[in-house]
């Protein structure tokens, strides 16, 4: 941390982190498209795909959002416990960049077929963790095996990433954020108990590595799986119960201040 020294960089990012986490930030996010649900499972839903299509502009994001929940009768738990095969036909015409109908009908398949066993996602991730982990490698692995247990088109693949080819797996450690950080300020949800906050990995895109980069919190702006653990390393310094607030901080000086 050569910019600022340690205490410095920390009162700055801790202010930052407060700036941007509250409830204003909700609109013009990806987050509001699960907040405007209450039931768990349709927040789960409405949060995982949110996360896999949260590639782009953020106004696109939630459009293409709002548009896929209407195609769910803005009930998405309910569309996808009790549709049947004929009205996944309204869902092949979606289109978000790479996504497609083709990926969202195995998408759909698979939460059907999860749910009709579980009863909350959170296992699907929590299930491949320990409490001693040190953060939720393991997890993201283990969903990943799991979304992909069944058949399915290996264009699909590319939609959920894994720390094992050394992704970032950004989205997905920012739905993990939204479903586990408790949030005083009411941005992210906390709904997921089994999952330590300590644990989450900070979503690290190409704006967050070059903040961080620049404050010296990270020696390299390559956004992958490494960086993002490196990262998450020395933001735990900082807040070892609730590194990940910092996302908030570094997103805001990168997307919205334009800080690099």
């Amino acid at each position: 941390m050569t910019t600022m020294k340690f205490q410095q960089l920390k009162e700055f990012l801790d202010a930052k982190a407060e700036h941007y986490d509250q409830p204003a930030f909700i609109a013009g996010d990806p987050i509001s498209v699960p907040h405007r649900f209450t039931k768990l499972q349709d927040i789960e839903i409405a949060g995982l795909f949110a996360a896999i299509l949260a590639w782009g502009n953020r106004t696109t994001i939630i459009n293409k959002c709002t548009e896929l929940m209407a195609l769910f009768d803005n009930a998405p738990y309910d569309f996808v416990v009790n549709h049947d095969p004929r009205d996944r036909m309204k869902l092949m015409n979606f289109r978000h960049r790479t996504f497609n109908g083709l990926d969202l009908l195995y998408f759909v398949e698979f939460l059907q077929h999860y749910y009709s066993n579980m009863t909350s996602l959170e296992f699907a991730f929590s299930g491949y963790l320990q409490p001693e982990d040190v953060n939720v490698e393991n997890a993201l692995i283990g969903f990943q095996k799991m979304v992909f247990a069944m058949e399915h088109p290996d264009r699909t693949r590319k939609h959920i990433s894994t720390p094992v080819r050394n992704s970032a797996c950004k989205r997905l450690n920012m739905y993990l954020r939204w479903m586990v950080r408790p949030d005083k300020n009411g941005v992210d949800f906390g709904l997921w108990r089994q999952i330590a906050p300590a644990q989450l990995v900070c979503p690290v895109d190409i704006h967050v590595s070059r903040v961080a980069a620049r404050l010296g919190l990270i020696q390299s702006a390559d956004a992958n799986w490494k960086t993002a653990v490196e990262l998450t390393s020395q933001l735990r310094l900082m807040d070892p119960a609730d590194p990940v607030k910092y996302d908030f901080a570094l997103f805001g000086l990168g997307v919205i201040e334009k800080y690099v």
